[in-house]
């Protein structure tokens, strides 16, 4: 193909998510000539179904231990160029003022398109085309430059950024479609895994427990050995757990999962008491002068009765016998149980059901400084594609911002620079 055959742009970025928008919006302002190449019919698809569709865009609690990967130190210097108060200056600016709960930031509206239309009406304003059903057939560099074939049309930059998410929500765009490309410049994936997604257990008690909720702390296990805890609210499914505190967890128990290494939940169900209270409480329950009720009656109004039959079950206790029969041993048996349920971990769900994955591009082989590739010059990464992720609570949104902000701001310089 002749040169002429390429539409030549300051900053062309694949990938039309958060992550992407934003570096769409940074490198325009910054004077580049700005495209963005989605293959879904419409950019930003996945910001729609964020915080329950509420989209939690940021939390004013920040720090690396919100933040996991290989090396999570790696987001320190990008967060100081534009971190949690730059982002709500941002999205003020832009329209959106926020609706604080708890530290945790949405849209007035609460609406996740609030932040979607905002964000596509500030790239519009700014002349960055949107290039949505495009299909990427080929890239490669040579001297300098990125030459990117389509089935719309052709390209040529000399920034390039890749914003294409992992293969979490795939329907929403992120399908790996770009690893290729990425691997084809010499770059190294971290085994990617879901994360902030439920868990399958092997007990075969979770059939009669869907649908309850519970306060709970759960402790995450590897090889017998603890890993984190966790606490909130625990919804117990047909397959195994889910809710925030899994969520939480997750990400250790499917990379120790890709490991073939042994993975258990320890599930406290009454994380404010110690085990000898819980016996104390059990005791004053089933030994009541001129006790009616049967043992699985006594634990009505501590826990659901299908619960309170799990917990008799799994200390091994008959259900219907009158609770005077009760040994004191298998009172504290049974409070054990209650404050250690026992689940073993041997999958998630699906990429489908993840909120985000785990792994990505190694961060050891990008500048955190700039987003910039170490291995090709005028190659830049932004969001989930980098081997960062976050935890529940706006944190995988504010690293879109931040690492598409930083990737944007740099790939313009990179760009005013091969000008000169």
């Amino acid at each position: 193909m002749t040169n002429e055959m390429f539409r030549n742009v300051d900053v062309l970025i694949i990938g039309g998510g958060a992550a992407g928008l934003m570096a769409a919006i940074t490198a325009a302002r910054n004077g580049a000539k700005t495209v963005v190449l989605e293959h879904k019919e419409k950019t930003g698809k996945k910001i729609l179904s964020t915080g329950n569709g509420k989209c939690n865009y940021t939390n004013e609690e920040q720090g690396i231990s919100y933040y996991r990967g290989e090396d999570p130190s790696f987001v320190v210097p990008v967060f100081e160029q534009f971190g949690f108060k730059e982002t709500i200056d941002f999205f003020e600016e832009i329209g959106v003022m926020p609706r604080v709960k708890k530290g945790y930031y949405y849209p007035a509206s609460e609406q996740a398109s609030a932040i979607l239309d905002v964000l596509r009406l500030e790239a519009n304003f700014l002349r960055v085309e949107e290039v949505c059903n495009c299909e990427i057939l080929r890239i490669w560099h040579e001297k300098n430059q990125f030459s990117v074939n389509t089935n719309i049309g052709n390209y040529a930059t000399n920034s390039l950024i890749f914003a294409t998410g992992l293969l979490a929500a795939p329907k929403t765009g992120s399908d790996g479609s770009a690893f290729p490309y990425i691997e084809s410049f010499g770059h190294h994936m971290i085994d990617i895994v879901p994360a902030l997604v439920p868990l399958q257990g092997k007990q075969a008690f979770f059939k009669n427990l869907a649908g309850i909720r519970a306060e709970v702390q759960a402790s995450l296990f590897v090889e017998n050995t603890q890993i984190c805890t966790e606490r909130g609210e625990l919804q117990l499914t047909d397959y195994g757990v889910s809710g925030i505190p899994i969520f939480q967890l997750s990400r250790f128990a499917t990379k120790a999962l890709k490991k073939e290494e042994r993975v258990h939940i320890l599930l406290d169900f009454m994380p404010d008491l110690p085990e000898d209270k819980v016996a104390e409480l059990l005791e004053n329950r089933f030994y009541k002068k001129e006790q009616k009720k049967t043992r699985v009656e006594c634990l009505i109004g501590l826990f659901p009765r299908k619960l309170s039959e799990v917990f008799l079950k799994e200390a091994e206790i008959e259900l219907d016998n009158r609770p005077e029969k009760i040994l004191s041993n298998q009172i504290h048996v049974l409070a054990k149980q209650i404050k250690a349920l026992r689940v073993d971990v041997i999958g998630s769900r699906t990429y489908e059901q993840a909120q985000v994955c785990a792994g990505g591009i190694d961060t050891k082989e990008i500048s955190p400084n700039t987003m910039e590739s170490k291995l090709i010059k005028g190659l830049f990464f932004a969001g989930e594609i980098v081997d960062i992720d976050g935890m529940c609570g706006g944190y995988n949104l504010q690293w879109a911002w931040s690492s598409g902000y930083v990737a944007g701001l740099h790939a313009a310089n990179n760009s005013r620079m091969e000008k000169k």
